[in-house]
Formats: C-alpha cells, sequence, structure tokens
C-alpha cells in the first residue's frame, strides 16, 4: 500500500490507519456487507455495499488489462527480495531460540488443509510474516488484532467445523495463561470425535507480554515494566501429558524442525513449549524515525532487557540491507536441499 495509485479494500476494517497510503495519493474505492463500515478509513471515491463475491463480480468486467507489466514486475521483485529478509531473520540467533525461526521453519511442513490461527500480540506478527497461506490453507486470527485469547479456542472450533483437517495455534505464552490451558480440557474431552486427531498448539513462551512490551518502547518511550509485564514460566508441554494429550519442551534451535514433525505426526492434540527470545523485535518493515528514537528513550531510561534488545534490533535490521540471496531449504519430503 505504501506506493499504490489504487486502493481496494474488501471486507475489512483496517484499524491501523498509519500504514494507507496518503490522502492525495490513490484512488480507493471500499466494498463491505456492512454499510456503517464504509468510508471509516479513509476518504474513498467509491462505496460499494454488498456481498464481496457479488460485488467483485459485477466489477470484475468493467477492468481493463494493462499492455505492460512494469508495476507487477515490482511488486513481484519487492516479494521475493521480503522473502530473503524473512529468511535472513529467521536465520539471526537468539537466545534462547528466535520466534521467527520457529515459525518460519514451520512454512514449508504445513499440511495443503491444515486451518491456522494466531493469537493476538507478536504471535501474529510471525504469522502473518512467515507463512504463506496456500491452495486449500485457511487462517484466521482476531479480526481487530486486539483481542488476547482467541487462538486456542479458534482452533478447537475449527476442529469442530472440519473434524476431518488438522488445526494448528501459534499463541503467546501470555494468552496461553489467561485461557489457553483451560482450553486444552476441551479438547481432551471431544478429541475422540474429530476424524483428524491433530490439533497442535505452539506455545511461544518468552516469559513476557511481548506485544505491549515493544509496543510501550516505540510509542511511548517507556521501558519494560516488570510488574505487569513479566509472566511466570509454566510447563505447558507438561500440562498437556498431565491430561492424555501430546508434549514436549524445546530450548534449542535444532530441535525446533523435529518438534514440529512429531506434532504433525501425531494421533492426538499436541502442545509444543517453545523457548524463545523476548528480544527479537517485531520491527515493521518501514519504521518510523519516531519509533526509533522511542525505543532508544525506553533503553536509555534503563530498560531491564536493553543489552539484548539493542544487540538483537541491530541483527534484525541490518537483515534489510544486506545483498538479496536465497537460503538453501530442505524439501520436507526428500530431505534434499532446493
Amino acid at each position: 500500500m505504501t506506493d499504490c495509485d489504487t486502493l481496494l479494500v474488501v471486507g475489512s476494517n483496517f484499524p491501523y490507519a498509519q500504514f494507507l497510503p496518503e490522502f492525495d495519493q490513490a484512488r480507493a474505492v471500499q466494498i463491505d456487507i456492512d454499510p456503517s463500515m464504509l468510508g471509516l478509513r479513509y476518504p474513498f471515491e467509491v462505496n460499494l455495499a454488498g456481498d464481496a463475491q457479488a460485488t467483485l463480480a459485477a466489477l470484475l468486467p468493467r477492468l481493463k488489462r494493462k499492455k505492460h507489466g512494469a508495476w507487477r514486475k515490482k511488486i513481484e521483485k519487492d516479494t521475493a527480495r521480503w522473502w530473503d529478509v524473512m529468511e535472513r531473520r529467521a536465520a539471526v540467533e537468539a537466545d534462547p531460540i528466535n520466534p521467527e525461526y520457529v515459525v518460519h521453519s514451520l512454512d514449508a511442513l504445513l499440511p495443503d488443509d491444515v486451518i491456522l490461527t494466531a493469537d493476538s500480540g507478536s504471535a501474529a506478527n510471525w504469522y502473518a510474516r512467515h507463512l504463506r497461506i496456500r491452495g486449500g490453507m485457511r487462517g484466521s486470527l482476531s479480526g481487530t488484532l486486539a483481542t488476547m485469547g482467541p487462538g486456542v479456542p479458534y482452533a478447537i472450533g475449527a476442529k469442530f467445523a472440519h473434524p476431518d483437517r488438522p488445526a494448528l495455534a501459534i499463541v503467546g505464552d501470555g494468552a496461553m495463561q489467561m485461557n489457553g490451558m483451560a482450553e486444552l480440557v476441551t479438547a481432551a474431552k471431544y478429541r475422540h470425535e474429530w476424524q483428524d486427531p491433530r490439533l497442535i498448539v505452539a506455545v511461544l513462551n518468552n516469559r513476557d507480554l511481548n506485544q505491549v512490551t515493544w509496543e510501550m518502547r516505540a510509542m511511548s518511550g517507556a521501558p519494560q515494566f516488570l510488574p505487569s509485564q513479566a509472566i511466570p514460566d509454566v510447563p505447558y508441554a507438561d500440562f498437556a501429558r498431565s491430561i492424555g494429550l501430546g508434549g514436549v519442551r524445546v530450548e534449542k534451535p535444532e530441535q525446533v524442525e523435529a518438534a514440529w514433525r512429531q506434532a504433525l505426526a501425531a494421533d492426538r492434540p499436541f502442545v509444543i513449549d517453545f523457548r524463545t527470545d523476548p528480544a527479537v523485535p517485531p520491527i515493521p518493515p518501514h519504521a518510523t524515525r519516531e519509533q526509533a528514537e522511542a525505543v532508544a528513550s525506553a533503553l536509555v531510561k534503563g530498560d531491564s532487557d536493553r543489552g539484548d534488545v539493542v544487540k538483537q534490533g541491530i541483527k534484525a535490521k541490518v537483515q534489510e540491507f544486506l545483498p538479496g540471496h536465497r537460503h538453501q531449504e530442505k524439501d520436507p519430503g526428500s530431505g534434499q536441499d532446493r
């Protein structure tokens, strides 16, 4: 959207108006089944109230194909560059595990019919950046990206709607403690009714309410406030096993892929407790100078994690400026490089 000259919004509330194009930059069209949402976030030139599928079908015949593909080629080039950066960020060392690596390593292993859910918080960042939802895959997360705790309930709901498909939830430890652990009891009760027994819950266990911590740093220059942000280290996998489910705790990067494979091959719901580094920054693709200055201010004021924050922030950001290249990945079927 940063460089677009035409903006089409279909059935989206999109509360983050700061990421929309400048008001005089793009011509804009919005489609929504709820008329009260039309024109709410942007000065749309055309507002269409109606069903998305029917409205798009009516609009398609009015489009004219461009004679050249320069714009498309630029987008394809930028997208390829983005995936290069994501691969490099996932490869950055962290203590003990880089959460970006956890999610990035899952991408090639996803079943074709998986239903993915993500909780609010930093888990949603990694879900959005590192997973390519393709073919028959489906994904969902909190509609306004603010409701904490929907990840596991959404996955359980998916299992009731589609008991023949695997479901996978990526959640933070804060959400897991709030309601995710209790929801595992529901999964244990009903799992025998599901044709496909796989319901995987990946907990990004960094002992921090991480998204709020980073928002405090970037938006208000406030250092991490441990009394409200630090949360206890809970043995999530042990709890899962205690109620008849599967589970494993992962504390080293070399254990990550094996854990994903174990969960995807399990004959029951499975919890993976990933010990991840809270200092890995969810840096947006175009962080502003003001946000950088606010984080610096938070560190100067005595952020308890300032040493690791500086180190991980520099390592993450520098990946955007390295020459582009593709890392070799293992083909999940053959084990060969591709």
